[in-house]
């Protein structure tokens, strides 16, 4: 019997020192052996910081230097958190303790509480914004949702900075922040706040470190007793550590200097929370004897890439930018980054969606691309241009893997099968691994295609989908492995927060996009007033919006596209210019300078060929339409509507047709808002049908000749649109459009 192929899902566990070693380039192997002592890494984007740390780790345990209780790994995530631990689990260091400064100051809290206070704990306030609020109200000051949600960040942000309600004032006008509102006020709802947390025994995250710090100082002997616990410690994203998580990790580290810190000025984009990169860049200061390695090796990026990322830099200002890190790419060359200019966001949104399906249709995977944003609202007319382009889709930030309900109720019924073993009917006529648990996940809800449908069905889909493709990497690692130990690699996995792949161009924030990669990436909406975001007016608050761009630049690996459009909506004014951080480095641009690149610099045009019209008005009342939906209906939501329900509930039914033929989700023939908008339209020819938003070329060649017979009332045959033979009338194969499902489950070289 031959051995089984390594996956790197579940690689070998390294049976020596020397083994984990293995695979470092130089400078990591450097961080891998530096064991005593202060350590700083500074580790650019790309250069595999996770994996010189890790490998540190599990280095040390191996070779006896670090015992694995005695060492605490901290980060600022639970998804990092659990990334850390996933990896130390596979390098044979499962014992380390990997987890937020949160999550570790919480664990400790609860331990030392009796002891240090006597009672409970106080209950941990999980959403304070509801408590801000009332506070509010009390001091009779009207918040709407977006203050109330500012004031709250600057509640946070006080803290973490160690201010006081009454010197909260002081503290604005000290760091020259922006406070959302007049602080005086502020300072009287924080205090209040406080007031109601007391007097209703309940703490929030903050508290939990502030509460922390307090204990350590006042009680050397439970000091004594967390140092003796916690000897080593290693902090990743140090750039992000806030004044009172500093705090804390001294008072964790007492007169020891058994540290290991790694981070990257130039990635600093939470200084809004308090983070800030000075204890990162004055590390040496404190440890005079510390060892230092630049990781600039960048495994992630072609040299196309890491170039604009590096440029990107060049211009920066400011202490980060004096110690920021030249990327050498480590890869083979790529495609040079696409910079497109539209005419408008919903063209915008439309050139994206298409480029995207082209990638796909190419063989990339779903979910190796991703389109990033500088603010959440911007999702939605991207949210639709996908759905339009029958590109599956998912957003950052949801619910996380194993916490879905669906997940949950997954793992009971693969740990019930597994239990019953034999004795289990539904693995009756199962002869592997991956068919019992297909066999298990059909009966919560798994089918072999994926329903023709959106939202919330889809989404539970796309859940048991990843677990369905997770057994079938897990079988072809281990393929003597029984359902019951892959119960318990998910159990690990789901303690570590280490998920399965779900498929799905995903569409983030540039914010929560930090930490992870993708294949193609595309930065939408880099214009100035987004990208800087208007309320940045000092120096150091836009070179942060500039950091936040390298960021966003360097989580692709291969394809990178940046554009921008010059209105809002189709036929608006057009004064919008591209981001001035792109200047000197798009074509045509010089640096400095904001002048809009020409055709001949490089630059594409996207959007439609078309005459520019005015703004697009509701028809009924005429009021400017700027929402995606409304602009498809061309009229308000809440407008009178002369729908022909008849042919609107026909168009529907002959959707449903084209979308069983296709193999296709339904919405991938037409959204119900484009059928909306055809039904209410009434074309008559094919210039009318392409006039309305949804209906593009492709869509109005393969589906317009059906769509203007419904539209005149005439029949369509039982396989509307099937492309048949002239002499036989049956079916042919070739000529029947691939399944943009199966492109994406089944993607290429799969």
């Amino acid at each position: 019997m031959t051995a089984a192929t390594p996956s790197p899902l579940f690689p070998h566990v390294p049976d020596s020192p020397d083994a984990v070693l293995e695979g470092l380039d130089p400078e990591q192997r450097e961080v891998a052996t530096a064991l005593h002592g202060p350590v700083c890494v500074l580790a650019g984007a790309g250069t595999g910081k996770t994996r010189a740390i890790t490998h540190r780790i599990a280095y040390g345990v191996l070779a006896g230097v670090l015992p694995p209780a005695s060492v605490l790994a901290v980060t600022f995530t639970n998804r990092a958190a659990g990334e850390m631990r996933g990896r130390l689990r596979q390098l044979g260091a499962g014992g380390v303790q990997a987890r937020t400064f949160h999550s570790a100051a919480l664990r400790q809290l609860q331990f030392f509480w009796p002891k240090a206070i006597g009672g409970d704990l106080p209950r941990l306030l999980e959403r304070k914004v509801q408590l801000v609020a009332e506070a509010a109200a009390r001091c009779r000051i009207r918040l709407d949702r977006n203050e109330l949600r500012d004031v709250t960040g600057e509640i946070e942000w006080a803290k973490v900075t160690q201010s006081v309600p009454e010197d909260y004032p002081a503290a604005v006008a000290k760091s020259s922040r922006e406070a959302p509102r007049d602080p005086a006020e502020i300072s009287r709802i924080y205090g209040l706040y406080e007031q109601l947390k007391r007097e209703r025994s309940v703490i929030d995250f903050e508290d939990v470190l502030l509460l922390m710090v307090g204990i350590l100082q006042e009680r050397p002997d439970i000091a004594d007793t967390v140092r003796r616990q916690y000897q080593h410690f290693v902090v990743d994203e140090y750039q992000d550590v806030s004044p009172l998580q500093q705090r804390l990790l001294e008072l964790w580290l007492g007169d020891r200097e058994s540290i290991c810190v790694v981070g990257d000025a130039s990635q600093t984009i939470y200084s809004f929370t308090g983070a800030t990169p000075d204890h990162l860049l004055d590390f040496r200061t404190r440890h005079p004897g510390a060892t230092v390695v630049k990781l600039v090796r960048d495994y992630r990026s072609t040299p196309q890439v890491v170039h604009l990322a590096n440029g990107l830099l060049a211009q920066a200002r400011g202490r980060a930018a004096e110690h920021r890190l030249e990327l050498v790419s480590q890869r083979e060359a790529g495609p040079e980054p696409v910079y497109t200019e539209y005419p408008d966001e919903p063209a915008e949104a439309e050139g994206v969606a298409r480029r995207i399906r082209e990638l796909m249709d190419a063989g990339v995977p779903a979910s190796g691309i991703a389109v990033l944003y500088r603010v959440n609202a911007q999702s939605e007319v991207y949210e639709q241009a996908l759905a339009d382009a029958g590109v599956p889709y998912q957003l950052r930030g949801a619910e996380r893997f194993f916490e879905r309900p669906e997940v949950r109720e997954a793992g009971v019924a693969l740990r019930g099968a597994a239990r019953a073993g034999g004795n289990d009917p539904l693995l009756a006529d199962a002869v592997d691994l991956p068919s019992q648990v297909r066999a298990v996940l059909g009966g919560t809800g798994w089918t072999p295609q994926p329903p023709a449908g959106s939202g919330a069905v889809r989404d539970r889909w796309e859940s048991l989908a990843a677990l369905v493709r997770l057994a079938e990497d897990f079988a072809r690692a281990r393929p003597q492995a029984a359902l019951a130990d892959l119960v318990a690699e998910l159990d690990e996995r789901a303690n570590a927060q280490h998920a399965p792949t779900v498929e799905g161009v995903t569409l983030a924030s540039l914010h929560s996009a930090k930490g992870l990669e993708w294949d193609a990436v595309f930065l939408v909406g880099l214009t100035d007033g987004t990208l800087p975001i208007s309320y940045a007016k000092t120096d150091e608050q836009i070179e942060e919006e500039r950091r936040l761009l390298y960021v966003g630049v360097t989580r692709a690996r291969r394809h990178l596209s940046l554009s921008w459009a010059l209105s809002r909506s189709p036929g608006g004014r057009g004064g919008r210019r591209p981001s001035r951080f792109l200047a000197g480095l798009r074509p045509g641009s010089s640096p400095g300078g904001g002048g809009r690149a020409g055709a001949a610099g490089g630059v594409e045009r996207g959007g439609r060929s078309r005459r520019r019209r005015g703004p697009v008005r509701c028809r009924v009342c005429g009021r400017t339409l700027t929402d995606a939906g409304e602009i498809k209906l061309m009229r308000c939501e809440g407008c009178p509507s002369d729908l022909d329900e008849e042919l609107y509930e026909r168009l529907r039914e002959w959707r449903s047709a084209q979308a069983r033929q296709l193999g296709q989700p339904a919405y991938c023939v037409f959204t119900d808002k484009t059928l909306m908008a055809i039904a209410e339209a009434l074309p008559d020819n094919e210039a009318e049908l392409a006039r309305i938003p949804g209906v593009g070329g492709r869509k109005l060649q393969r589906f317009g000749a059906d769509v203007l017979a419904l539209c005149a009332g005439e029949e369509i045959g039982a396989d509307p649109g099937e492309p048949a033979d002239e002499q036989t009338g049956e079916q042919t194969d070739e000529e029947i459009p691939e399944s943009v499902t199966e492109a994406v489950t089944n993607p290429p070289g799969k």
